[in-house]
């Protein structure tokens, strides 16, 4: 392997590990062989499970925002609107609704994730000591992020829920489950299943694509010998994580919408539905709403989670190569 290899795989390495900006469906952790073999992984995934929930800690209210546009959002329901209302209804603590499942989701997400896409590398490698190339990675990244998704979903109707609850709907997680529970068993914690698990191959794929694009650009016009420095990495996968979010947007808000399971004579309550009732009343701009505020928490989220996980990384011992 020449040095040129050697520095694709250490970005590539450094994207996936430190970038958390809230949402699930990237490519998994990519690990060397060294870092299996010394144990150093799961202090990897400690460092990133941390950053992301301080990260997303940091943007929750963003997020929020983002989830009641998606879901209650009109042409005359703005940013500064929805923030305000959440202020009256709650207080300034309600903008935080919904977050600690968000964070709570990280541990069983990040370990599903990765125990998936280490056997699943297996699986395509097979007696093959070479590294998967970039489709093999993102079909592993997406089979592992269907398999993890599936199994923490009921937390993702939670999360959504809680984001959009008002004061005193539920007294705390057991009764929020309760009551979900009671309106159509446990098919209520898998509504927008489908379109979550169609967006995992467009956010992946895109966020892949778009990143090793830049990263190869930056090597063929600078010194091959040398890793490109932190600001170009963050550049770099800022840009790519928000190209992905942009073409699997609109399959994120029907899924919101869906878990939010508002009454029928509101929004429909299937994929197919809420797509056209979205098309009928708003357009095809219907479908982006909610962006902006999605957009404005990409930047501190990235720049939180780098600054974190360099930390805790260091606190723990792992040291870059």
């Amino acid at each position: 392997m020449d040095m040129v290899d050697v520095d694709a795989d250490f970005v590539l390495m450094f994207h996936i590990k430190y970038m958390d900006i809230g949402e699930d469906i990237g490519v998994p952790e990519d690990f060397t062989t060294s870092e299996m073999v010394s144990g150093m992984w799961w202090r990897h995934l400690v460092s990133g499970g941390v950053a992301g929930a301080v990260s997303r800690t940091c943007t929750a209210p963003l997020d929020r925002i983002k989830v009641y546009l998606q879901v209650h959002g009109t042409r005359h329901c703005k940013i500064m609107s929805c923030f305000r209302y959440m202020l009256r209804e709650g207080g300034s603590t309600s903008l935080w609704r919904g977050n600690g499942i968000n964070v709570l989701k990280i541990g069983p997400e990040s370990a599903l994730k990765f125990m998936a896409y280490e056997q699943i590398k297996r699986a395509i490698k097979g007696d093959d000591v070479r590294e998967l190339g970039l489709y093999e990675r993102l079909m592993a990244g997406s089979l592992a992020g269907g398999i993890s998704q599936s199994a923490i979903y009921p937390l993702e109707v939670l999360k959504t829920r809680f984001a959009l609850r008002k004061t005193g709907e539920f007294a705390g997680l057991i009764d929020a489950s309760k009551k979900i529970y009671r309106q159509a068993g446990l098919r209520s914690f898998y509504r927008g299943y489908v379109p979550n698990l169609m967006g995992i191959i467009p956010y992946a794929g895109i966020d892949l694509a778009v990143y090793e694009t830049l990263k190869n650009r930056y090597l063929r016009t600078h010194d091959k010998n040398e890793p490109p420095p932190f600001w170009i990495l963050l550049l770099c996968g800022t840009t790519s994580s928000t190209a992905g979010q942009v073409c699997s947007y609109p399959l994120a808000l029907v899924r919101t919408r869906l878990q939010a399971d508002i009454s029928p004579d509101k929004f429909p309550n299937t994929m197919s539905g809420v797509f056209k009732d979205i098309i009928r009343k708003e357009g095809v701009r219907g479908l982006y709403r909610g962006l902006t505020p999605n957009f404005l928490k990409v930047a501190p989220a990235v720049s939180i989670s780098y600054i974190v996980y360099e930390n805790v990384r260091g606190l723990l011992g792992v040291n870059m190569t």
